[in-house]
């Protein structure tokens, strides 16, 4: 499975409930392509660079997730039918460097530091 991020640019208009439940609904339609969530980063309410459907401000939010590359096309057109969704971007993770730089945000998001993570495989497996 390939890593990918997707960047949500929701509706000022929604109220907190309904701009968690925007972001569920891309986490369910990411899981219904056989792919996984990593972890959620929201960046919360900001002014956008221009206005989009006379929307001056926008909530952002980041979903990194692995997900098979034929999966990406579905998660794709549910997006684009979403009102709620001003805009999105997907980008996709590819070399090493561009990996490991996917694990450092998802560790920055689970509020789990790189120095952790291996002490913990390394505690699990001697359990074992």
């Amino acid at each position: 499975m390939n890593c990918y991020e997707t960047l949500i640019v929701v509706k000022p208009t929604l109220t907190e409930e309904e701009i968690n439940k925007q972001v569920e609904l891309v986490k369910e339609s990411i899981t219904e392509q056989n792919g996984e969530v990593a972890a959620i980063n929201s960046l919360g309410m900001r002014k956008l660079a221009y206005e989009i459907n006379k929307n001056a401000r926008g909530y952002y939010a980041v979903i990194y997730y692995k997900s098979p590359a034929s999966a990406i096309a579905e998660i794709e057109r549910k997006l684009r039918y979403n009102e709620d969704i001003l805009r999105f971007l997907t980008t996709k993770y590819e070399n090493k460097r561009e990996i490991a730089e996917f694990e450092k945000q998802v560790a920055a998001c689970s509020g789990v530091t790189k120095e952790e993570t291996p002490a913990k495989e390394e505690a699990s497996s001697e359990a074992e």
